[in-house]
């Protein structure tokens, strides 16, 4: 089952993330997608395959991503593993953008992990931060897109501690485990 994880920022989306990869580490169960991003390594944010634009494009053409999209002026992928993965019954956890989730749903079985927090909450962490000046922040807040409708999504509410939040992700995750089935059936190859 493909677990796409999502949410406002300032959900604590990495940080939850992070617990979980931690204490699901060697668990066979879980596959946590390292995605393929045309971002310099050291630019920063997540660990990520760092990829040129031509060798982003190549890799693609030839099949080599289960899931692809372009958002900031970036490529983002997911490595094709992914779906041998899933083709195996394993969870696959992956940040994916909302663009790409209805495809994601027409190619494999997925329960969308959808963490977030109150909007105060939300908006505090943000300015924690420092980046954002109040009237970005609150413009941040009001653009969050709604996710695809008819989709499977199970809500982590962040609005307490990391422990807490990686509990319910944890949670989360082992429902998705039970619930998980090798897949049985040929995928459709990557759209080109």
């Amino acid at each position: 089952m493909l677990v796409p994880v999502v949410g406002p920022s300032g959900a604590g989306k990495d940080t939850l993330m992070a617990g979980a990869r931690a204490a699901l580490e060697g668990d066979a169960r879980f596959l946590f997608a390292r995605r393929c991003i045309t971002r310099p390594a050291e630019a920063g944010g997540e660990d990520h395959s760092p990829m040129t634009e031509p060798e982003f494009e190549a890799l693609r053409e030839a099949g080599g991503f289960a899931l692809w999209w372009r958002a900031h002026g970036l490529l983002y992928g997911i490595p094709m593993a992914a779906a041998q993965a899933l083709e195996e019954g394993r969870v696959v956890v992956a940040n994916l953008s909302r663009t790409v989730l209805a495809e994601a749903a027409a190619r494999y079985p997925l329960r969308i992990l959808n963490i977030t927090a109150p909007l105060p909450v939300l908006a505090a962490r943000l300015a924690a931060r420092g980046r954002e000046d109040a009237a970005d922040i609150a413009s941040r807040l009001a653009r969050e897109a709604a996710l695809p409708p008819g989709l499977p999504v199970e809500t982590v509410m962040n609005d307490s501690t990391v422990a807490e939040g990686t509990a319910r992700v944890l949670a989360a995750l082992n429902r998705a485990a039970a619930d998980a089935r090798p897949a049985g059936r040929a995928h459709p190859a990557p759209p080109g």
